[in-house]
């Protein structure tokens, strides 16, 4: 769990361990979870330049509710790494074997924005990662899952309740 304040560097904290994972093993992909869709719009464009930056083929893409239908299953077979959203990631759930190669090779999970997953729609999420988690195992990965957020009263406590795992804050 990363927890600092407002363009402190929480996204490079985290993408730079994944883009040195992803360098080292070209199968491994990562799933990055953002509350909203114009978000997950701005940090694309930030993993699209470190692609390029690093001269490494990620191919990574927003799958929202917005992806054109034609574009889906090349998304699914080809992006190492994709962003989404909690309710985009309960629809595709269910449809997982269509999503084989790459929860088999899913290294990371990156929830950013954490703060925004409290009340009830926090327990909603709190499932949905558990769900992802259990298809996870049965394709034979376990990935690590990255918090981040700038607003946090008790980051650890909150981090192990949406997930169901232990936490070390940073």
């Amino acid at each position: 769990l990363i927890t600092t304040p407002t363009a402190s560097g929480k996204t490079l904290a985290f993408n730079l361990p994944i883009m040195e994972t992803l360098t080292l093993d070209g199968s491994a992909t990562a799933l990055y979870i953002y509350p909203a869709k114009a978000l997950s719009r701005d940090q694309l464009k930030v993993l699209r330049h470190l692609e390029s930056e690093l001269g490494i083929t990620l191919n990574p893409a927003t799958y929202d509710g917005d992806t054109p239908r034609e574009m889906r299953p090349w998304i699914r077979e080809n992006s190492r790494v994709v962003l989404t959203n909690p309710h985009q990631l309960h629809r595709i759930l269910p449809w997982h074997h269509q999503w084989r190669r790459f929860y088999s090779n899913l290294r990371y999970v990156v929830i950013d924005e954490a703060h925004q997953y409290r009340g009830v729609f926090g327990s909603g999420v709190a499932l949905l990662i558990r769900r992802l988690r259990r298809i996870c195992r049965y394709y034979g990965s376990d990935p690590r899952f990255i918090l981040a957020s700038a607003t946090l009263a008790n980051p650890e406590e909150f981090s192990g309740k949406l997930t169901g795992l232990d936490f070390h804050v940073i």
